[in-house]
C-alpha cells in the first residue's frame, strides 16, 4: 500500500500554498484532502487552493502579506478559473512568462497608498502575451495581458509581483489622475522607487494605452507629499488654478522658526494645513496645533485648515478659502511695506 504523502512537506516544497491539481500530482488523494480540511491540517485560501493554518495565522492583520497569500493562491497552477483584459502591448522581446500580481494588488503588496480601495476579495494579475499559453481567467481575479520585462518583476512576501515603478505606471495609465498621483507620491515619499525608475518604465511602454496620463502623473508627482490627503489636495489646487505651493516648508518670523507647513505660498504669506486624524489624536496635539497657528498669525501669516471630507467633497470651497487668505495676506504685506494700497 502506497504511503500517504506528508502534507506539510508537500506544502513546504510549494512555498506554503498548493492548488488541488498540485496536491494530486504530489500523491494527495481527494479523500486525503477532504480529511485534512475537516481536521484543520489544511485551510482553504481561495477556491481550489490551500495552505497550512499556521501560515494563514502568521499573515493575519498584515494587509500586504494577507494579499500576497491570496495572490499566491490564485496564481497557483490549476487554481479555479473564468476573461482577460488587454491593457498593454505585446510588442517587446525578452518578456517574462507566467502570472504576476500587478496593479492594485501589487500596490497593496508593496504597501503603497491607493485613493480608492479595491475589493479585497479580488486579485489583480498580469500575464505576458509571450509566455506559455494557459488559461488567463481566474476566479476572483482580474487578469491583464501585457509585456513583463524581467526588470519590471520582483518577488515580495513570496509572490511574484510587478516592481514598484511598474506598479505606479500601470495604475497611472488606467486610473484617474488623482488616483495615480496618490500612489506615485507615496512610492516616491517612501523611497520605494525613484523618478528615474518611473521614466524608464514609461519609455518601455510608450505606445500603450494611457501612457500620456502616466507621463503627466510622473511629472506632477512629488516625494515631499506625506499622505494621500496631501496628494489629493495638491491635485485639487492644481485643477482649480492655484499656483504651486511649497511643500513641507519651515515657516517663522524674526524670532525664529515657528513650525513646518504642509503647503506654503510665501508670495501671499499663506499657509494651508491638511488636517488628518493624527494632528488631533490627543488633546496635547490639538493644543499644540492651536498655539502654533496663533504664533503664525501673529507673525503675519494667514492659515487655512481643511479636512479629508472637505477636499474630497467640496474642493472648490477649500480653494476659495485659500484665495481669500491670499487677498488678506497680500493686503497685510502691502500695509507692512507702507504702500498706498495698504493705507
Amino acid at each position: 500500500m502506497k504511503a500517504e504523502p506528508d502534507i506539510r512537506a508537500v506544502l513546504g516544497q510549494l512555498h506554503g500554498v498548493a492548488s488541488r491539481p498540485e496536491l494530486a500530482a504530489a500523491g494527495v488523494s481527494e479523500a486525503q484532502l477532504r480529511r485534512h480540511l475537516r481536521s484543520g491540517v489544511l485551510v482553504p485560501v481561495r477556491r481550489g487552493a490551500y495552505a497550512l493554518p499556521e501560515l494563514v495565522a502568521a499573515v493575519a492583520g498584515d494587509p500586504a502579506r494577507e494579499h500576497a497569500l491570496a495572490a499566491a493562491a490564485v496564481i497557483r497552477p490549476g487554481a479555479a478559473a473564468g476573461a482577460a483584459v488587454g491593457t498593454g502591448a505585446g510588442t517587446g522581446a525578452g518578456s517574462g512568462a507566467g502570472l504576476v500580481a500587478s496593479h492594485q494588488s501589487a500596490a497593496i503588496i508593496h504597501g503603497l497608498d491607493l485613493l480608492a480601495l479595491p475589493d479585497p476579495a479580488v486579485v489583480t494579475l498580469t500575464r505576458s502575451p509571450h509566455g506559455r499559453r494557459s488559461r488567463s481567467d481566474r476566479a476572483g481575479a482580474v487578469v491583464h495581458i501585457a509585456d513583463l520585462p524581467p526588470g519590471q518583476v520582483t518577488t515580495r512576501h513570496g509572490v511574484r509581483v510587478t516592481t514598484v515603478a511598474r506598479t505606479v505606471i500601470d495604475l497611472a495609465r488606467l486610473l484617474p489622475f488623482a488616483d495615480g498621483v496618490v500612489t506615485a507620491d507615496a512610492a516616491l515619499h517612501g523611497r520605494k522607487t525613484g523618478r528615474g525608475d518611473l521614466t524608464a518604465v514609461l519609455a518601455s511602454c510608450a505606445r500603450w494605452p494611457g501612457t500620456r496620463r502616466a507621463e503627466l502623473v510622473t511629472a506632477f508627482s512629488d516625494h515631499r507629499a506625506e499622505s494621500a490627503l496631501e496628494s489629493v489636495a495638491r491635485v485639487a489646487f492644481h485643477q482649480h488654478g492655484l499656483p504651486a505651493p511649497r511643500l513641507q516648508a519651515w515657516v517663522g518670523n524674526a524670532e525664529g522658526v515657528i513650525g513646518r507647513a504642509d503647503f506654503f505660498w510665501p508670495e501671499h504669506r499663506t499657509i494651508a494645513e491638511a488636517d488628518g486624524a493624527l494632528k488631533y489624536a490627543s488633546p496635547q496635539r490639538a493644543v499644540s496645533q492651536l498655539g502654533r497657528d496663533g504664533l503664525l498669525r501673529e507673525g503675519g501669516f494667514e492659515v487655512v485648515h481643511f479636512t479629508w471630507h472637505e477636499i474630497m467633497k467640496a474642493p472648490g470651497q477649500v480653494v476659495a478659502s485659500i484665495k481669500a487668505a491670499f487677498e488678506r495676506g497680500d493686503a497685510g504685506r502691502d500695509r507692512d511695506r507702507g504702500s498706498p494700497a495698504g493705507r
